[in-house]
């Protein structure tokens, strides 16, 4: 019997929202019998290509406190008459009650958010409500979807209750950009790099204290940021300044793809110092792309990136920067290197994902209601 499906993926357009754009995209070659609607931004004009695929405008933001916004979309998801609802992110709203499938992709958010900016006792009342929105979507869901056992290991912890329901769906990072690579102007000969967000969790500025001991020994170095420039990358350039190393310091903002992949394919090192990944998708872009990454050995990121990287200790700026020297200075090991992160990259597929999520909601779906305990891959 034929079902209908809803996908919300109003996030896809924003920087957590590949995983929505790329589910989509390939379970519509994967299923071709169920029916799915998929909520976007109003002003999102994607286009399915599936006849079985439509989408619908969801007006409602993310992330939104407004009783009345939590009715409406609730109100819309009844009206669509779905049999399930898959969440490609926790936010959901309280009064839905049909069958869900939640993607919970990290725990940074309680893990690291920090009341800078925030009066602490309003930060604490945020926080609070937090933990009861995600305990609230987790308890709804007949299953949750994780990208790593290292992230469901979290969850589980977290709230136990969410053990039998948690599946691992490793995500990908696709193939390198069909684009011709081009310079950028702001990009140096010699550079190692950093692509993505600001975030705190990132620990940015311990890569530039791992930079500062760098700069001695490689005066001819520098060290370059990209990423949209944003509050987080504002206070970053702020520290930079009080650094002695600062001069070759250089936070070049948002590139386009063919600058990206110049970008990429030119750094001696890719660095990626983070305190935690659910996934972590730029160094495998990077790794695809025959760039050498030396990367945190913390949370998931040995997980996903295997053989695939050099790792170092994040907590310390001095074997962040032992490890980038390794890299610089042996040869031998940075085509190692290389050769085993196309090998990594190769590993992931995003088909291969959709297919497990099909297998997920055809599970849920099954006259037993889905309350047999699920299989992790």
């Amino acid at each position: 019997m034929k079902r209908h499906i809803v996908i919300d993926a109003r996030v896809r357009r924003s920087s957590t929202g590949r995983y929505a754009d790329e589910l989509v995209n390939h379970l519509q070659d994967v299923d071709n019998y169920n029916n799915y609607t998929v909520l976007v931004a109003p002003d999102d004009d994607w286009k399915m290509r599936a006849g079985n695929f439509r989408t619908v405008p969801s007006p409602f933001p993310q992330f939104s406190f407004n009783p009345l916004n939590e009715l409406r979309f609730a109100w819309q998801l009844y009206c669509l008459k779905p049999d399930l609802v898959h969440f490609t992110m926790t936010q959901q709203p309280l009064l839905y009650f049909g069958k869900i499938v939640t993607t919970t992709h990290d725990l940074t958010m309680f893990q690291y958010a920090h009341p800078k900016g925030t009066h602490p006792a309003i930060f604490w009342i945020k926080m609070r409500l937090y933990h009861f929105l995600m305990w609230l979507a987790h308890r709804k869901s007949r299953r949750i979807i994780v990208p790593t056992h290292h992230a469901a290991g979290e969850v589980a912890e977290f709230q136990p209750f969410t053990k039998d329901k948690l599946v691992v769906t490793y995500e990908s990072v696709g193939v390198p950009l069909n684009v011709t690579p081009k310079r950028p102007e702001v990009v140096p000969d010699n550079y190692i790099m950093y692509q993505g967000t600001g975030f705190p969790h990132k620990n940015l500025p311990k890569l530039v204290e791992a930079f500062d001991i760098l700069h001695p020994h490689y005066p001819d170095l520098y060290l370059v940021f990209v990423g949209k420039k944003e509050k987080h990358y504002n206070d970053l350039e702020r520290e930079i300044k009080r650094h002695p190393s600062a001069s070759h310091i250089i936070v070049a903002g948002f590139l386009p793809d063919p600058e990206s992949k110049w970008t990429f394919q030119h750094a001696r090192v890719y660095a990626t110092p983070s305190l935690a990944e659910g996934w972590g998708m730029t160094p495998l872009e990077a790794m695809a792309n025959g760039a050498p990454v030396v990367s945190s050995n913390a949370s998931a990121m040995p997980e996903v990136y295997g053989e695939g990287a050099l790792y170092c200790d994040p907590h310390s700026a001095q074997d962040i920067a032992d490890k980038i020297a390794m890299v610089l200075d042996d040869a031998q090991l940075r085509k190692d290197l290389i050769q085993k992160g196309t090998a990594q990259y190769q590993k992931y597929s995003w088909a291969t994902m959709a297919k497990q999520t099909l297998d997920i909601y055809e599970d849920v779906l099954a006259p037993e209601n889905g309350q047999h305990k699920p299989k992790a891959i």
